[in-house]
């Protein structure tokens, strides 16, 4: 009978916390009914009623649970089997990303003066940046509670993980501070700086804009913070970013710092095992990323390229300049790698090597045939627009987002994001970074690749005691979290061997 009513109250205590939590959610949208709710009263108890709703559902989740990670019952769940309810959380969170990036006067934005859900959130606005609210400020709110109310529930679930624990403290850290608290407060304390602090945790080319005309002019016009963020940025993307994957592979950023990962971590871990493992999906994960990357690549190649054509007196350098320098790094790149790197490289790497020659084509075709601001007969601009809306927008918002329920937590990072592409090069032939099996102890229950959030196949390396080095692989350790025999290890190696088949017998195999 103890055991019984203990359980009767973990149930009423979750639909509890439940009811709160959705009553917040609820209490956003009353703007749009009335503008009497547009108030900072309505807001902080809209606010607190999402954050208190949530953390208490967790910790009836979990706390009566024992330690260790579980994930029973995700195909027995309306939720996380792609029932109806997970059908119904897709299609609301499509609509309203569509909504707020394409349609925000639905949501009551006006340049002049916001009404509705905007404007309920100009006093959090007001008081960060000194500014009313825009549709993206109401954006990056919701994006980073997300990410800091379900990260305390991912810890809840793994908390007896320690490196679950500090990757998602790593990515609530740079989300809260690097991506939404500084920009805000940068605007806050400089407001007559040209803007061009979006997301200091973001860097090209998933800060697709950071090469545009107008960031790059506002860089070099913002004085000292201007030229700071302008070396800082080229500094991180060809000395930082190298230098952190091949010590420890592309997980430094996609697992560790990413907004995209941070939000597919914590609130898309319901979802990770709805990730495909199919050959076919494999196959077209590989030609999707690697059409994305050449696209980017020249796209942005195109930009700076127009850049110095209309603005000569900003850079020491000629487009001409900017071109052989440009073809000659990418020649001795493929040179360098096919040397030393040809018997290591799989179907992945060939794939970028391929895109890299292609992006090679492409920029000497952007000198060859092209003449002012017109890139190939296109305005340059026009490029980054067609990107920005396709890909940046459509593809790694709405979509990537909004199909959690159905196609798993990754959806953008395997199949849409040109820096995975990148850091998936480096990893797979330029990194210590691998993940060890020991097949002797593979029992094949299959909770590794299940949990897969990318759609790696992980039994299959396990059975074999062969090394995990996928350039798909973000080293999020779930893998290893969920193996019940202690198969799988996350370690950091000398690179020499290290993607080697073995070719001793294991008993599992036969």
């Amino acid at each position: 009978m103890e055991a019984i009513s203990k359980l009767n109250w973990l149930a009423v205590g979750k639909n509890t916390a439940l009811i709160i939590g959705l009553s917040g959610l609820g209490l956003l949208f009353l703007p749009l009914i009335s503008p009497i709710f547009s108030s900072s009263i309505w807001l902080t108890t809209a606010l607190l009623c999402i954050v208190v709703g949530t953390l208490f559902y967790s910790n009836f989740l979990y706390k009566n649970s024992p330690a260790g990670i579980k994930n029973n019952g995700v195909w027995f769940d309306g939720l996380s089997n792609r029932g109806v309810l997970g059908w119904f959380i897709a299609m609301a969170l499509t609509g309203f990303y569509i909504v707020l990036y394409f349609y925000p006067e639905i949501l009551g934005y006006n340049s002049e003066k916001s009404t509705g859900l905007i404007a309920f959130f100009d006093p959090l606005s007001l008081f960060m940046n000194g500014n009313p609210a825009s549709q993206w400020f109401v954006y990056g709110c919701l994006y980073t509670l997300a990410i800091l109310i379900f990260g305390v529930k991912f810890i809840f679930k793994y908390r007896s993980n320690p490196y679950q624990i500090i990757r998602t403290l790593s990515v609530m850290f740079f989300q809260f501070g690097f991506a939404f608290l500084i920009p805000e407060l940068l605007t806050l304390f400089n407001p007559d700086t040209p803007y061009f602090a979006k997301d200091l945790k973001n860097m090209w080319p998933l800060n697709y804009s950071f090469f545009d005309s107008w960031h790059l002019k506002n860089m070099l016009n913002g004085g000292n913070l201007g030229i700071f963020m302008l070396l800082s940025g080229v500094l991180m993307i060809f000395v930082v970013s190298p230098i952190l994957t091949y010590q420890y592979g592309k997980r430094w950023y996609c697992s560790w710092v990413c907004g995209c990962g941070a939000l597919a971590e914590t609130a898309g871990d319901p979802f990770r095992q709805l990730s495909s493992k199919k050959i076919s999906v494999w196959k077209l994960e590989r030609w999707s990323i690697h059409v994305i990357l050449v696209f980017v690549l020249l796209t942005t190649i195109a930009v700076i390229w127009s850049f110095l054509s209309s603005n000569p007196n900003l850079s020491s350098f000629s487009r001409e300049t900017f071109v052989i320098g440009t073809v000659s790094f990418l020649s001795v790149l493929i040179a360098l790698i096919y040397f030393f790197k040809r018997k290591e490289m799989d179907k992945d790497a060939i794939y970028s090597m391929l895109s890299i020659g292609i992006i090679i084509v492409g920029t000497l075709s952007i000198q060859a045939f092209s003449g002012g601001k017109h890139v190939l007969f296109i305005n340059s601009y026009t490029l980054s627009k067609w990107y920005g809306f396709g890909v940046g927008a459509a593809f790694s918002g709405v979509l990537g987002v909004g199909f959690y329920p159905l196609l798993g937590s990754r959806v953008w990072c395997r199949f849409g994001c040109p820096m995975a592409a990148i850091l998936g090069l480096q990893q797979r032939l330029l990194s210590r970074f691998r993940i060890t099996t020991n097949g002797g102890q593979c029992i094949s229950c299959g909770n590794c690749s299940a949990y897969c959030e990318m759609g790696i196949d992980v039994r299959a390396y396990a059975q074999k005691g062969q090394n995990i080095v996928r350039s798909s692989c973000v080293g999020c350790g779930i893998c290893s979290a969920v193996c019940p025999r202690g198969v799988l290890k996350l370690e950091n190696g000398s690179p020499k061997n290290r993607t080697d088949i073995p070719n001793y017998p294991l008993g599992n195999t036969l």
